[in-house]
């Protein structure tokens, strides 16, 4: 039986540390799909759209790669409609630990038969995450912060969306 992993997140903006995650969890599973989704938590700065555009352009080569979305369900019940045998999840820190680890039980409740798979990024991305990059456009010099988090992609995306803004202010 192949192995197909899940690695979902909110992606708005892809990071360096989402790249770490779905290169190497490419090499963990016979495929990986990459699966957008809905987060009743986040509202989301950039569509489901732009969001599959940055990642197919950054990751979308690898071999055994598949970008995709899905709508408001558990990322569990997701992984076995698309017949996923795993998860794979990022842990950064002990919150992201503490976090993932009540989910991972969770999720073995509602579907028993898909595991999850943990991977612990390196220290220079460990603090990486879509929000901080969010938190950061806007005040003048934005550009050289966010420069180091995220894909070139993703980063001539932003200046070209969010110019010189400072304070939000177009």
């Amino acid at each position: 039986m192949a192995s197909i992993g899940v690695y979902a997140g909110s992606f708005d903006p892809p990071t360096l540390g989402h790249v770490w995650m779905i290169e190497h969890g490419a090499k963990l599973f016979d495929q990986l799909v990459v699966a957008i989704g809905v987060n009743a938590m986040k509202k989301p700065v950039y569509t489901v759209r732009q969001r599959e555009e940055w990642l197919k352009s950054i990751v979308g080569k690898l071999p055994r790669v598949r970008i995709n979305s899905f709508g408001n369900m558990f990322l569990v019940d997701y992984a076995r409609q698309i017949g996923a045998t795993h998860m794979l999840r990022g842990i950064r820190n002990q919150a992201d630990f503490a976090y993932e680890q009540t989910m991972r039980h969770v999720n073995a409740d509602m579907q028993p038969a898909i595991d999850t798979v943990f991977l612990m990024p390196p220290r220079e991305i460990s603090e990486v995450s879509s929000s901080l990059v969010r938190s950061v456009v806007g005040p003048t010099g934005w550009q050289g912060v966010v420069k180091k988090y995220v894909p070139e992609e993703v980063y001539d995306d932003l200046v070209r969306l969010h110019g010189e803004q400072v304070d939000g202010a177009p």
